[in-house]
């Protein structure tokens, strides 16, 4: 069932997004070679509730961490281990929740670590434009399927993969709610978007091959080929006059410029 969500609910939920963005921030000023992706974790958990509230994925269906971190070739859901260390040239997406005022606020960002390889970088940069082709669709009276279809058609015409196996998904007192929202699709196809619906985009895009193997770990996904990818991800409320995006990229990229202007 897809709830929709007076004024006052939505700006509870940007209030967690904001907060989101926040933490991602906080984390990318910590990336950098030799930081174990289980010490980023714990970054991002102590962030998350020094400002009140909580990281909602620990525990989740057993998820035993407040974040997924994945690095290069894992698409999604990478558990933070403290063998899992950052090199120079990574890609690591870290993707987490926060629970506040009974509401979910969830977001994904890539980031580069160093010199990253020119093609990586690209690789990056078109996942997070079809990210925002998508977003463009997210408007009262266009349907699921149009987002689809802009995330789709945009990332395929540089010849990359998008992933089948995964989606984006509804958003409100609980992390996932209906509709999904596949990364590829028809126009005019699936739910209507309504006014008060509010929902998660988030491209999972792959340098080579779209498809992807489940690890035994049970929750971390990875190219098939070992080729990069990469993920972002924004959530966003339905309104007549077209998107309204919960999520604030600038908070991370303010974050990511300081960190570089020190280094």
């Amino acid at each position: 069932m897809i709830y929709l969500k007076t004024d006052e609910e939505i700006e509870l939920l940007r209030e967690n997004c904001i907060l989101v963005s926040q933490t991602l921030a906080e984390v990318g000023r910590h990336i950098r070679p030799g930081v174990t992706t289980k010490e980023l974790d714990k970054i991002a958990e102590d962030f998350i509730r020094s400002h009140g509230a909580i990281p909602p994925q620990i525990g989740y269906e057993g998820y035993p961490a407040a974040t997924c971190i994945s690095v290069n070739e894992q698409v999604v859901h990478g558990i933070p281990t403290e063998k899992t260390v950052i090199k120079e040239g990574d890609i690591v997406s870290v993707d987490l929740c926060t629970l506040m005022k009974g509401f979910v606020g969830d977001s994904a960002y890539t980031f580069a670590v160093g010199e990253v390889p020119e093609e990586v970088r690209n690789l990056l940069k078109v996942t997070k434009e079809a990210l925002y082709k998508g977003t463009a669709q997210a408007k009262a009276g266009n349907r699921v399927g149009d987002i689809s279809a802009a995330v789709q058609e945009y990332a395929e015409s540089f010849g990359y993969g998008v992933v089948r196996e995964l989606e984006g998904h509804g958003l409100g007192r609980k992390m996932h709610e209906d509709p999904g929202v596949p990364n590829y699709g028809a126009r005019g196809r699936g739910p209507l978007l309504k006014e008060g619906m509010v929902i998660c985009i988030e491209p999972m895009v792959t340098m080579g091959n779209k498809a992807v193997v489940f690890e035994r770990d049970g929750w971390t996904v990875r190219t098939r080929d070992r080729k990069p990818a990469a993920h972002y991800e924004f959530a966003v409320a339905i309104r007549k006059n077209g998107p309204d995006v919960l999520t604030d990229f600038s908070i991370i990229e303010q974050a990511i410029e300081q960190v570089n202007m020190v280094s």
